[in-house]
């Protein structure tokens, strides 16, 4: 019987830590791109440089913002931010085409508000929308950076999910 105690104790301690670091998974799809699919160069700087529709599932019930963060690992210079809203309704399961979430909206690497599409200089690169539900609203004010969004999130996300889409230029 201990056995038992010990197991149960052990799992649902796991589940706990797993749950605490973000660990739990959420699902966020467009109906533009599959994962790993090319991205349709209407929603980057070749096309209208539009944001893609998002759909948003598996929010957690205990969630009380999420964030949206699309990203480019594969700049030159290194992570380069397209996009970043926090304060996002939990309630929110879908973001159209062409618009941008109720939030609060940061600086991309642009140097400006809103979405920034797809731009490689060269090659074929890999963007990143990755959604983060959190356990709390984030006292971050309008225009902060990346870095200071990173920051405000540490500790904060109960769930997260991502979406990979591709795209180079055509030349």
């Amino acid at each position: 019987m201990p056995k038992v105690i010990v197991a149960a104790t052990l799992a649902i301690a796991l589940a706990i830590v797993s749950f605490a670091a973000g660990g739990a998974k959420m699902k966020i799809t467009s109906s533009a791109f599959q994962e790993g699919g090319n991205i349709p160069s209407k929603f980057t700087c070749d096309g209208g440089d539009t944001s893609p529709p998002l759909q948003i599932a598996e929010i957690p019930s205990g969630a009380k913002s999420l964030a949206l963060v699309v990203d480019d690992p594969d700049a030159p210079s290194g992570l380069f931010t397209h996009w970043i809203v926090w304060n996002i309704s939990p309630q929110t399961n879908a973001i159209a085409e062409g618009s941008a979430p109720k939030g609060v909206h940061g600086t991309s690497d642009f140097g400006k508000s809103g979405y920034g599409g797809p731009c490689p200089p060269s090659g074929t690169h890999r963007y990143y929308f990755k959604i983060f539900a959190l356990d709390h609203e984030l006292n971050l004010p309008s225009g902060a950076k990346r870095n200071q969004l990173d920051a405000a999130m540490k500790g904060h996300v109960v769930a997260h999910g991502e979406l990979m889409g591709r795209y180079s230029r055509k030349k």
